[in-house]
């Protein structure tokens, strides 16, 4: 009988774990296939480590990897990958706001011979219209920017087999945006419209900041454009600049000097100096993330794995 794991992705979730378990026992038992349910605990420093060990007492099912600190959801997810035991992997928040009902699902699509499964929000609730618009907006401007067709609209909810698990253990950036990674490997997708739901219980560890920089992540690991932008608008700007400096030029020569022209050389002069700013930047992120790369650190370290990997 093939193996299923589940992947749980957790920083201090302690008032929803238990809450989570109990959904996701109510859907596996009733379906005929084995089960791993492998949380992986993100430097929690709540209870949420200690609720994960006594479920593994109660359920052989439950497994963990105990990471040395908090590394963040990108990292926590690659850790999990790297501990998979089962012929496919369904990765999974532990707010429910993915819903477990879901499984079925995911794996009769599975059954069918595809090889990523994975849910597209149709709606999102308990979330502002900020946070939507912006979200919204910038899949749309990934996929325009990015030679990868990235999946829109589309968090980390979903099933991969084998060969799609494998794919992803292969890419050891440190650097991670998984979500274009999901794109990135290819191979036979399967899309499941679903209505997501507010978390159970607990509150999110997403704010705006960490979603910007996930943003400027998935953008600047996914493609040069930025760079490319930067490159034009450097070459309008310098034209533009060459342009009024023979303007200027002649001026001088027809009129005479004024005085008066100094409050628009000014304001050029900082237009073209934000301008130099912003692209440096821009080229300052790649570089950044060229220095981390180069570095070959390990991804992560862990304190404690129980499970059947051992």
């Amino acid at each position: 009988m093939k193996t299923i794991t589940i992947l749980v992705p957790c920083y201090n979730e302690e008032e929803v774990i238990n809450i989570f378990y109990e959904e996701v026992v109510k859907i596996i038992d009733k379906i005929d296939y084995n089960f791993e349910i492998l949380f992986v605990n993100d430097g929690s420093k709540d209870m949420t480590l200690n609720k994960i060990i006594a479920m593994r007492i109660n359920d052989s099912r439950v497994s963990y990897v105990d990471l040395s600190r908090n590394y963040g959801k990108e990292i926590a997810m690659a850790a999990g990958l790297d501990h998979v035991t089962g012929d496919a992997v369904i990765i999974m928040d532990a707010d429910l706001q993915d819903p477990p009902s879901l499984i079925p699902t995911m794996i009769e699509e599975w059954e069918k011979g595809y090889d990523d499964v994975y849910a597209k929000r149709s709606s999102r609730k308990g979330e502002s219209f900020m946070k939507k618009f912006t979200s919204h907006c910038f899949y749309r401007l990934l996929s325009k920017l990015s030679k990868v067709e990235i999946q829109k609209d589309t968090g980390d909810f979903r099933l991969l087999n084998r060969k799609a698990i494998d794919a992803l253990k292969q890419f050891r950036e440190s650097g991670r945006y998984t979500k274009g990674l999901f794109s990135l490997i290819g191979f036979k997708k399967k899309e499941i419209l679903f209505d997501r739901d507010e978390r159970a219980a607990g509150k999110t560890k997403w704010n705006y900041w960490k979603l910007i920089g996930l943003a400027i992540e998935g953008i600047t690991t996914f493609t040069i454009m930025p760079l490319r932008i930067a490159t034009f608008i450097g070459g309008f700007t310098g034209l533009f600049a060459f342009i009024y400096m023979i303007y200027i030029v002649l001026r001088t020569l027809i009129v005479g000097v004024e005085l008066p022209g100094y409050a628009s050389l000014v304001s050029i002069m900082l237009f073209i100096g934000s301008i130099q700013l912003v692209g440096i930047g821009i080229l300052g992120e790649y570089v950044g993330r060229i220095f981390n790369e180069t570095k070959n650190r390990p991804l992560y370290f862990i304190n404690k794995y129980e499970g059947d990997k051992e």
